[in-house]
């Protein structure tokens, strides 16, 4: 089993990027491509106007509607069928009354953990009297290293020298780079750092700031790692979000008690993370997503009161697909009834409901009992496979998405700056789908089995054709010098 991915569109978006222009381009491009009914989930990030578009175009829910009052509302049919979306050139639509609806919205996780470590962090460690006045003089100080560091070669050298290592610079469109060039700097022993910036004409850096640092980058550490996990794109599901969540509050709390300066900032990032993952952690198909996984199952669950409903949940969910599937069958053949037994058999005729019960709890007990945690172990339990593939189709973060953006500016190049949009979005959606790799790849191997097989053909061919011409010519004229020297000498003698 293998995740599939492929790029359906990049538009162009002109004019204010308001929630109601966003939701009309989305539902276009579900519908052009026939998928509106199939998405299982649509992962952004945390834009205000791409929360407020999927909270106002929502698809309503069958449970929410049966807490409603029934009420009857009458649509006209030809009405509804002849509605038509006519996009203008800012990519909105001249048609106010046109029903639009979008999937099940996640927000990115990445991008979620990412204002976690920057926004909640950074207020808390301002608004805390014990760290404020540390955390800033520490920050300016490395801000000035970078700064020198960066913008002048002959500073580069000089830390080079010093540490045999280059200066990480942070970058605000890069995730974890903060913590990267505080950690670098952590990993440098004060001497030395206190030697460049005597150097570079900078206030030396205490030793309670390098302690400060250190404690941070300690802290942090867990966080950082659970970022990186939930950026990947092939191997990460939306299942991995729930244990990594756990197992980073679980290690960030951890290292509470080797920790002088920033004692309480463990407790200040699992606050953070609750408060901004509720939502998820409520989640009862994010546990069936973990669940589902191999590499998880219950392991990741640190209490046995959540592992029995994990397993109960999992367990209502297998039933729930064999009746599904025992609905979806063809109904057997209607029996000719002739005798009276035949009568009295089809008039005591019950659905055997623990078959049910049974297929599902075999299953499940043997599904958790498996030691092997690939997913193609998935393949030997149907029910199991079906749940997963429902559940961890999206990935926890909008950060494939954001690659998208990375051969654009090999596709848009200064040479080639008077594309349309039209013919820029299929240049960039086929080289990001490999469609020109997989090509060249083809034209290559013609290519290549072709000139081989007529240069070898050609080379045998001229090869054989000399060697026997040649053979041909010295037998010949050596025969025919010899026959005629012998019949000389016989006319001599």
């Amino acid at each position: 089993m293998e995740r599939g991915k492929a790029a359906l569109a990049c538009r162009r978006f002109k004019g204010r990027h308001t929630y109601d222009k966003i939701a009309t381009v989305l539902d276009h491009i579900y519908s052009s491509y026939g998928i509106s009914f199939k998405i299982t989930t649509t992962v952004t990030d945390n834009g205000s106007n791409f929360v407020k578009a999927f909270k106002m175009y929502q698809m309503e829910r069958d449970d929410e509607d049966d807490d409603e009052d029934d009420e009857v509302t009458f649509t006209d049919i030809s009405e509804a069928l002849q509605t038509r979306v006519v996009f203008d050139d800012d990519g909105g639509d001249d048609e106010d009354d046109t029903v639009i609806t979008l999937p099940p919205h996640q927000r990115c996780a990445s991008h979620t953990l990412n204002l976690v470590s920057c926004t909640d962090i950074d207020k808390w460690l301002l608004s805390t009297p014990g760290t404020k006045p540390v955390y800033r003089s520490a920050t300016t100080k490395c801000t000035g290293l970078w700064n020198k560091a960066s913008r002048s070669t002959v500073a580069a050298e000089t830390v080079h020298d010093a540490i045999s290592k280059k200066l990480l610079v942070p970058c605000t469109t890069r995730w974890n780079s903060f913590y990267d060039a505080l950690a670098r700097i952590s990993g440098i022993p004060i001497v030395d750092l206190n030697t460049i910036s005597s150097k570079f004409g900078l206030t030396a850096i205490t030793e309670r700031e390098h302690q400060f640092i250190r404690e941070y980058c300690t802290v942090m550490k867990p966080l950082t790692v659970a970022l990186d996990i939930l950026q990947g794109e092939d191997h990460c599901f939306h299942g991995t979000l729930l244990p990594t969540l756990e197992t980073l509050m679980f290690k960030t709390l951890q290292l509470k008690s080797g920790l002088h300066i920033l004692i309480d900032l463990p407790e200040a990032i699992v606050t953070a993370i609750k408060t901004r993952f509720a939502e998820v952690l409520e989640s009862e198909c994010a546990v069936l997503a973990a669940v589902t996984l191999p590499k998880f199952k219950l392991r990741w669950l640190r209490t046995q009161d959540r592992k029995d409903k994990a397993k109960a949940s999992l367990l209502e969910e297998c039933r729930k697909i064999v009746q599904e599937d025992q609905q979806a069958g063809t109904n057997p053949p209607t029996r000719h009834l002739s005798t009276d037994s035949a009568i009295e058999d089809e008039f005591f005729s019950f659905e055997d409901e623990d078959d049910t019960s049974a297929t599902a709890e075999s299953q499940v007990a043997d599904y958790l009992k498996s030691g092997e945690q690939g997913i193609d172990s998935l393949n030997g339990f149907a029910l199991i496979k079906k749940i997963a593939l429902r559940y961890n189709a999206a990935t926890p973060s909008s950060a494939p998405v954001e690659r998208l953006f990375s051969p654009g500016k090999l596709v848009l190049t200064p040479l080639r700056n008077r594309l349309s949009d039209q013919k820029f979005e299929k240049l960039l959606v086929l080289r990001y789908n490999h469609w020109f790799n997989d090509m060249m790849d083809g034209w290559m191997d013609g290519w290549m089995d072709g000139w081989m097989d007529g240069w070898m053909d050609g080379w045998m061919d001229g090869w054989m054709d000399g060697w026997m011409d040649g053979w041909m010519d010295g037998w010949m004229d050596g025969w025919m010098d010899g026959w005629m020297d012998g019949e000389n000498r016989m006319m001599d003698g």
